[in-house]
């Protein structure tokens, strides 16, 4: 086993890439053929993520040299034990959107054009995820971030609506910054250093002033913090994300504000691993992430702008831990970021299949579906109340480690984010109440939600090839439900594709609690591995040079 782990390394950037080529040359020929390639091919990068978290776990960290290129020359990939388990949280819950998007094409009669470009591109997209957890190469992380992020573009704006290009093109101005101060950093890095392999780095990097130093490490965070979502460089997600179809923004939600984390975590553990002021400044960005994220869900009359400022507020927890810079606060970060990647795409499937029971995700037009679709409501109220941390659930126990975490720190600035903690998840519960009371418990009323059978239009949109008889207009900045833009019919009976693969998010989130214990020692072990840097070093430079 131990032998054959190195050659599992490259495999979940390597098969997307042959897939989503495969599946370009097939085209529009066989919807069938593409739907099964996406398939096995993201069930073979999830068994090959099952397989390195536990090969790592029980062996340690497996490098690759790319092309056979000597250290520190070539390209470096990494499986360790935090790179392992985001690998296989992130093809677990990709490969489960990918069914709700087969699901959903199915439906919407999109089977071809434009999911001929979907699936390639949503291969493609979950190859640059993947090579980000993987390299031990700065550079390469950045291409992994310009893949995933390119791909990205394509996929929010699929369709063509007017909504999702306007939302489009600030995601993608936003993405540039991010890209372009990225990349100045690199290059400060490299002339300052010679090289850009990451363990490398550490050794290099130590050597430098200290005030070089901070500048190197303030550049990396801010391009990292941008991708992350963290405040005050976070306006940009709750008016973009919205808008795409529902598989993207729940892709979106859960996965690609956490790249920015995990870089973040990097940042700090291997290339940055001194007690700085930049802890303090962390420290002081997670709570008003926390808090201002939190207000700005509490004031949203949407379902999908209120989770993700929702989305944005529970970043401030992640970078508590990180900021704490201790093991136990690495060990909740390590494990919140897990939990919430899968409860939040989890929750932005049900918000989709909402638009599709009621036409809309505005509170203001949607009531009663705790009576009108009881599943509806069961789907939404397990990973609702996981995000809202309701003992014994998952989110309960991320919270509440680091929340220890801040007690262990004693000092004021901790004691100040945990009750800063305790209030945003208190006030998350509050908002989840309020939009369960809105658009579950209360009563229905006439037109609220729109007829069974109703052909929603945009009034943003041409519409002139629709039917005009019982087409009624979606609510102004609303979007189609369609992945291709394409109108669709309300209806109480879910396509069950995307019914299944909803279920099976929201008992992968039950998961994270029935299996607490040894996630919980996992992320802990992953913690003490990061801040320690031993194993990681002494396994990519030869000879074990880490000293």
């Amino acid at each position: 086993m131990e032998a054959l782990l190195p050659y599992l390394v490259p495999l979940p950037v390597v098969v997307p890439l042959l897939a989503a080529g495969l599946k370009f040359a097939i085209g529009v020929r066989s919807p069938l053929l593409n739907q099964m390639i996406s398939v096995v091919a993201l069930v073979v990068v999830l068994a090959t993520g099952g397989a390195l978290l536990f090969g790592v776990h029980a062996y340690g960290p497996q490098v690759v040299q790319v092309g056979g290129w000597e250290f520190p020359i070539g390209i470096t990939l990494v499986a360790d034990r935090l790179s392992a388990l985001m690998v296989t949280v992130s093809s677990a819950i990709t490969l489960g959107v990918l069914v709700y998007s087969i699901g959903q094409g199915i439906a919407d009669q999109e089977e071809a054009t434009p999911l001929a470009i979907f699936y390639p591109t949503f291969l493609i997209l979950v190859a640059g995820v993947s090579n980000a957890f993987l390299t031990g190469d700065l550079f390469n992380l950045y291409v992994g971030f310009e893949i995933l992020l390119t791909s990205s573009y394509v996929l929010m704006t699929q369709g063509g609506t007017l909504a999702r290009i306007r939302a489009g093109s600030t995601y993608v101005v936003v993405s540039l910054l991010s890209s372009v101060v990225f990349l100045i950093a690199i290059a400060l890095i490299y002339a300052a250093t010679g090289t850009v392999n990451m363990a490398h780095l550490a050794l290099r990097l130590a050597e430098l002033p200290t005030e070089l130093q901070l500048t190197l490490q303030a550049i990396l965070l801010m391009a990292f913090a941008i991708k992350a979502a963290v405040f005050p460089l976070s306006a940009w997600l709750p008016d973009s994300y919205p808008t795409a179809p529902a598989p993207v923004t729940a892709v979106f939600a859960g996965l690609l504000t956490k790249v920015g984390v995990y870089a973040m975590i990097r940042t700090q553990t291997l290339l940055f691993p001194e007690d700085s002021v930049v802890d303090t400044l962390l420290l002081w960005a997670a709570l008003a992430t926390m808090v201002i994220g939190i207000f700005g869900a509490m004031a949203q009359t949407d379902i999908k702008r209120m989770l993700s400022f929702i989305l944005v507020s529970h970043i401030g927890y992640m970078v508590f831990g990180i900021g704490l810079a201790s093991v136990h606060g690495m060990s909740g970060a390590v494990f919140y970021v897990a939990h919430h990647i899968t409860v939040q795409t989890t929750l932005f499937l049900v918000a989709g299949l909402v638009e599709r029971r009621c036409g809309s995700s505005s509170l203001n037009n949607v009531s009663g579906l705790a009576k009108i679709s009881p599943v509806l409501g069961v789907l939404f109220f397990i990973p609702a109340m996981n995000l809202a941390g309701i003992p014994p659930l998952s989110g309960f126990l991320g919270k509440l480690g680091l929340i220890q975490a801040g007690v262990q720190d004693g000092s004021p600035l901790a004691y100040l984010l945990v009750g800063g903690a305790v209030a945003t998840s208190l006030l998350t519960l509050y908002s989840i109440v309020r939009l369960w009371n809105y658009a579950f418990w209360r009563a229905p009323e006439e037109g609220r939600p729109v007829a069974l059978g109703t052909l929603l239009e945009s009034s943003e949109d041409e519409s002139s090839d629709l039917p005009n008889g019982n087409a009624v207009p979606i609510p102004a900045g609303r979007t189609p439900t369609g992945i291709g833009g394409k109108a669709v019919v309300t209806s109480d009976v879910f396509p069950p594709l995307m019914l299944g693969a909803t279920v099976a998010l929201v008992l992968l989130g039950v998961a994270f609690t029935v299996f607490a214990g040894p996630l919980i020692n996992y992320s802990y072990e992953a913690a003490v591995e990061l801040t320690a840097r031993t194993s990681y070093l002494n396994a990519v430079i030869p000879g074990g040079a880490a000293q």
